[in-house]
């Protein structure tokens, strides 16, 4: 597989924002310049080797994500080859959990409030507005599955295309899966 600059850049991108990090700070991290940053993005150029190391550490990440576009080769993988088993319906009923607490703790409590405003924050959302939409909540139990296979979770192709209400998100996530050697 060769390294792809607009992936590479896609995807450096993508991990700075999850880390709510502009480009001035990346950068200030690595001892180079913004526009160096800005560059790697638009995929205009790639990082020096020597700075992935460094890059990969700030970003919280391994060297192949960065420079493989956050794609994994897609290689079949056994299901006892992966950290850990989920579900859809675990991922559905950890985003309902968030109803949960505001139902129990009441939606003026700080704990409440904190939870909600930092996913708003961290993923440029409205928590609230979405877990109202049974379209917009099924979307956020297919980025939790997505994010769950991610960080090394094994999902049944079949609980994949069964598990959601909406066939959209069956298909996004049976199409990540794929990537991540699940099939």
């Amino acid at each position: 597989m060769s390294v792809e600059p607009g992936k590479v850049g896609r995807q450096i991108c993508l991990l700075r924002k999850m880390k709510s990090m502009t480009q001035n700070q990346l950068g200030e991290k690595l001892h180079i310049s913004f526009q160096a940053v800005s560059k790697w993005e638009r995929g205009e150029t790639l990082p020096d080797v020597s700075l992935l190391p460094e890059l990969a550490q700030a970003l919280e990440t391994s060297i192949d994500n960065i420079l493989l576009g956050g794609e994994r080769q897609t290689m079949e993988r056994k299901p006892e080859e992966f950290a850990r088993r989920v579900t859809v319906a675990q991922m559905r009923e950890g985003i309902e959990c968030f109803q949960r607490i505001g139902e129990l703790l009441g939606k003026e409590s700080l704990f409440y409030i904190g939870a909600v405003g930092g996913v708003d924050l961290r993923m440029n959302m409205e928590l609230d507005k979405s877990l109202q939409d049974p379209y917009a909540k099924e979307c956020m139990v297919a980025e939790a599955a997505i994010q769950a296979m991610m960080n090394g979770a094994y999902m049944d192709p079949e609980d994949i295309r069964t598990g959601f209400q909406f066939p959209h998100w069956a298909e996004v996530v049976g199409e990540f899966a794929g990537k991540y050697g699940i099939s």
